[in-house]
């Protein structure tokens, strides 16, 4: 069975949500982190597939057109990482980013995680409803991070 046959997938008036990594649009997903997005603008397009690759991909569309994305970094038994979620304009509105966040907390291999992690700056309200909190003891968190990763001059 192909990975196309075997990816879970979900249908909604009109949309799909298909976990293909095959069904991933790289250059829709990229144009968008690298132009729109603040926590990744700028960033190349092989580090965007070279991502993708190495996650589960949530591409969202409205019949053949492209219309949203969200992916999830995991090993599969423990803990993941929710990223990159994003719908563009056109479809925002209409309930999508719930539906979104629905589908990837009831994929199959995203059963039984001791930690899922997300990180946000204006979605608060959206993750609360399914069952994020703010973390209980963010004393114990440590991270290298590198705000200007993607734009640093070499």
């Amino acid at each position: 069975m192909s990975e196309l046959e075997s990816a879970p997938r979900w249908m909604r008036d009109g949309f799909t949500l298909s976990c293909a990594h095959a069904d991933a649009n790289v250059d829709a997903v990229h144009r968008w982190l690298s132009e729109e997005s603040y926590w990744a603008r700028g960033i190349p397009r092989d580090v965007v597939e070279k991502s993708i690759a190495h996650s589960i991909p949530f591409t969202l569309y409205a019949a053949d057109e492209f219309a949203g994305f969200a992916r999830v970094t995991t090993d599969h038994a423990t803990v993941a990482y929710l990223g990159d979620v994003f719908v563009l304009p056109p479809y925002r509105g209409l309930g999508l980013s719930k539906w979104m966040v629905e589908c990837v907390l009831s994929h199959p291999e995203l059963q039984g995680l001791r930690r899922f992690l997300l990180a946000t700056s204006d979605a608060h309200g959206l993750y609360a409803q399914y069952g994020f909190t703010p973390m209980k003891a963010p004393e114990k968190w440590m991270e290298i991070h590198v705000p200007d990763a993607y734009t640093a001059k070499e």
